[in-house]
C-alpha cells in the first residue's frame, strides 16, 4: 500500500514538472507571436508569463495524467497501441509540431486554420491512443478548458489577439485535445511502468 502510495506521488511530480515546462514553452511561442497579451503590471517575467499559468498547468497536467489510467483501468480499457517510451515521444513531438503550426502558419481564415487543427488533434489522437476513453476525455477536457479560458478573458486576466470565438481563439480547443491525449499517454506509461516494477519488486 505504500508503495503504490509512493509512487503515485511520484509520477504526480514528474506529470506536475512537465506540465509546467510545456506551459512554458507553449506561452512563449504564443507571446512571441503576440497571441497572448497580459495585463500590464502582471508581473509577467518568467518568459513572458504571469506567476500562477505554470502551477496551473502543472496540476491540469496531474489531474489528466493520473485520470486516464484511473479510468482505463475502471473500464477495462484495451489500449490498441505497446506503450512504449519511444512512442510518447513521438507523441509529444508531433503535439508540440500542432502548437508550433497553431503560432507559425497563416491560413486564409480560421474556419481552415480551425479545420486543419482539428484533423491534426484527431490524427495525433489515431497515431497514438486510439481508445474510446483516449477520445472521449480529450473532449471534455477541451471543452473544460477552453470555458475556464473564456471566463478568464472575460474578466481581464489575460486576453487573445483577433478572437474569433466568444473572446478566445477557435483553434484552442484542438490545442486542449491534443494536449489531454500526449498527457494521457504519458501518464499511461508512467502508471505502466510502475506497475510493471511493482510486480517485479512482488515476485521477489
Amino acid at each position: 500500500m505504500f508503495y503504490k502510495q509512493f509512487s503515485c506521488l511520484i509520477r504526480a511530480s514528474i506529470l506536475f514538472t512537465i506540465g509546467v515546462l510545456t506551459s512554458l514553452i507553449l506561452n512563449l511561442l504564443q507571446v512571441q507571436r503576440n497571441i497572448t497579451i497580459f495585463p500590464k503590471g502582471s508581473n509577467s517575467n518568467l518568459l513572458y508569463t504571469v506567476w500562477w499559468v505554470p502551477p496551473s498547468c502543472g496540476l491540469v497536467a496531474v489531474i489528466v495524467g493520473l485520470l486516464y489510467p484511473f479510468l482505463d483501468e475502471i473500464f477495462g480499457e484495451k489500449l490498441m497501441h505497446t506503450r512504449e517510451w519511444s512512442s510518447i515521444m513521438r507523441c509529444v513531438a508531433v503535439f508540440f509540431g500542432i502548437n508550433h503550426a497553431s503560432v507559425k502558419i497563416d491560413f486564409a481564415n480560421n474556419m481552415q486554420f480551425s479545420l486543419t487543427l482539428a484533423a491534426l488533434s484527431v490524427g495525433l489522437w489515431w497515431l497514438f491512443d486510439r481508445s474510446r476513453i483516449g477520445f472521449l476525455l480529450g473532449l471534455v477536457i477541451a471543452f473544460i478548458t477552453t470555458l475556464i479560458c473564456q471566463l478568464l478573458v472575460y474578466n481581464g486576466i489575460y486576453e487573445y489577439t483577433e478572437p474569433d470565438f466568444i473572446y478566445v481563439r477557435s483553434w484552442l480547443p484542438c490545442i486542449f485535445f491534443s494536449g489531454a491525449v500526449t498527457i494521457g499517454n504519458i501518464g499511461r506509461q508512467l502508471a505502466m511502468c510502475d506497475s510493471e516494477e511493482y510486480d517485479k519488486d512482488g515476485d521477489d
